[in-house]
This record gives C-alpha cells, structure tokens and sequence, in this order.
C-alpha cells in the first residue's frame, strides 16, 4: 500500500460518495461489509479497462486497504472537474439557494471565477496563447502549432515520421512524430507529435488524416501531397527499397519459385503478405528508394526519437510530457522565426 495517501471526499453526479486519491483517480461505492467498512471500485472498473483497482475504508474514512492496480491513464482534468462540481454544491449549500436549482448549470457559469478551471486549458496552450491539442478521442491525441502546421504544409517534400515507445507515457502504447525538412535552412523541424494507445490501422489512418486536415489551413486552395515520406521499413524487405524497381517482381517470382521447391511454407507465407501489402496495394515507386538517395535512412526522426528517450529514462507521467513537447516546440518556433530573419548567428562580441 503506498504511504502518501491523500483522500478527499467527493459525489457522483447522481450525489453518491465518491473518493478521490491523489487528486488523480476517482473511486465510487461499491458496498458495505459487515465491520461497516466501505469498499470502493475504480471508476474504470465498468469500462474496457475494467480496472481492479480499489480502497476499502473504515468508518472513520480511515484507509484499511488500498490497491493501486490502475491500468489507464491518470484522470486529472475529470477529478478537477469532480472537485469543482463538489464545491460548488457545497457552496450552494451553505448560501441557501433552493436545492430545486441544478448545481452542473451554476458550475458552467462560475467555475472559471472560483478558480477551478479544468487543467486541460492550461495544459494545451502555449506561452504564446496557442492550441496545442488538435485532436482527440479514445485512442489518439494530436499535438499540432500552427507553427508545426505551417511547416507541414509548406515544406512536405520530404516528411519523416518514426514512433517511440520508451518516451510514451504511461498507459499509452506509442509516442508517433513526424518532423520535415526546410532546405534554405537545412534544418529539421517537428511537425507533430501523437500519443497512440494502440497500433490499429484505423487509429493511423485517423492521425494521418486529422494532421492533413489541420495543415490544409495553412495553405490556401491547395491540398497537400507528400512527395517523400519517410519511415521504418519492415526488417523482412530492408534491402528491397534500393534495388532498381523495374527487377522487384522479377525477384519475387523467383523466390517464390525456390520457395515452393523447397516447400518453405512458412516463407511463402510471407511473400503473399509481400505480395498483397508491397505489390498489389500500393505502387512499388511509393516505398522504393532507388531514384531517391537524398535522404537514405530514416535518422531524422529517430534520433529525435532518441533524444526524448534519454530526457525521459522512465516512461514519463502525461502532463509532464506535455509540458516537456510545449517547451521543446518553443524553442523549435524560436530558433526557426531567427533564421528566417536571418538573426541565427551569434553575434560577436565587442571587446
């Protein structure tokens, strides 16, 4: 059980207990033992995550035991909004007002001015007073500047992209950047960077997507098409893409040839897959480097990708990533709006 145990009391929307511990996860009641203790569930345990979580108080509201088995995301901004509804309930209490009048109406108008403001307002903006935060569902969480977007859709010729997973944050399953390339400069910047809670198709294709539509604002009447972009090859087909496309299904055949020979089963197996995903879906021109060799490798994003993993040796809380890509987008903004004035230089000294 962990040693720093802070409770605060709490109700539901339908006005049952509710506990709050460490102003990160909430816990409702579950039932009543016999020794009038008080369990109470994760308020995850009735989703997908069916988190085992619980705490079981005595009737003094002293912790008997606590299981910390949380298996999601820690839920700030909803114990913010629990407290403030809490609060105000109180407040409405105590000043009298006709209990038939509906707290969550009064908390709309005036929890802004009691100071008990959602974190995520303050998380999601920028020292510049922008969005940070494109887009957002269950399984996916964009981060995007106008900046960032601006870059994306002017300067795509080349696009990188690379996903970590030792810099996402707890309970997330990957950490997805792309960055581009800017010639005058030869310079690479970030162009986005998401949070994935899991490697479904339709979860990239959502990201890809929501990132096209956000950049389309930035460049008027044009739709962007990428030219070059840029990621991690599968470990099987490394050495295909520099070959000479016009010899790729050439060399396919006669593989499969040997193969069914041979009866390598296991292997003709993956030349079907090679044949449906690298054949047949997609034009071999779109993955094949050999009329390409500006930009060989994929190090642009990867070693962006190391950079975040050495800033973070542990897989890092969520708001405290946030705060570091706000930071690290500073200074990308920073250093980009000097080199287009042309003040990137140190300037010398006067001795």
């Amino acid at each position: 059980m962990e040693d720093n145990i802070e409770i605060e009391i709490s109700e539901t929307n339908r006005g049952n207990e509710q506990i709050i511990i460490n102003k990160k996860h909430k816990f409702n009641f579950s039932f009543q033992r016999k020794d009038k203790s008080k369990i109470y569930r994760c308020t995850e345990y009735k989703t997908l995550n069916k988190c085992k979580s619980l705490i079981i108080l005595n009737d003094k509201k002293e912790v008997l035991k606590y299981e910390s088995l949380h298996n999601h995301l820690e839920k700030e901004i909803d114990v913010s909004i629990s407290e403030a509804k809490h609060k105000i309930k109180e407040e409405i209490k105590k000043n009298s007002i006709p209990m038939d009048i509906k707290p969550k109406h009064i908390f709309n108008a005036v929890s802004q001015e009691m100071g008990l403001i959602c974190p995520e307002y303050k998380y999601y903006k920028t020292k510049r007073n922008e969005n940070f935060m494109i887009f957002k569902n269950t399984d996916l969480i964009i981060f995007q500047l106008p900046f960032q977007a601006y870059l994306f859709s002017n300067y795509h010729k080349n696009i990188f992209a690379d996903g970590t997973f030792y810099a996402a944050p707890k309970f997330s399953y990957q950490l997805f950047i792309t960055r581009t390339y800017v010639g005058e400069f030869n310079m690479l910047y970030t162009t986005s960077i998401s949070i994935l809670k899991n490697k479904k198709q339709s979860t990239y294709e959502t990201l890809f997507k929501e990132i096209k539509k956000n950049a389309n604002k930035f460049r008027s009447n044009t739709l962007i098409t990428t030219i070059n972009f840029h990621c991690d090859f599968e470990q099987a087909i490394s050495n295909l893409p520099f070959i000479n496309p016009n010899y790729i299904f050439d060399i396919y055949i006669i593989i499969k040839r040997i193969c069914q020979k041979k009866k390598y089963n296991n292997f003709l197996q993956f030349l079907e897959y090679f044949n449906k995903n690298y054949l047949l879906k997609y034009n071999v021109n779109n993955w094949n480097y050999y009329e390409n060799i500006e930009h060989l490798t994929n190090n642009a994003s990867e070693s962006y990708n190391s950079y975040l993993n050495n800033i973070f040796p542990n897989k890092p809380l969520f708001y405290k990533l946030i705060y570091i890509l706000k930071e690290e987008e500073n200074l990308s903004y920073n250093d980009y709006q000097r080199r287009t004035k042309g003040t990137w230089k140190k300037k010398a000294k006067n001795i």
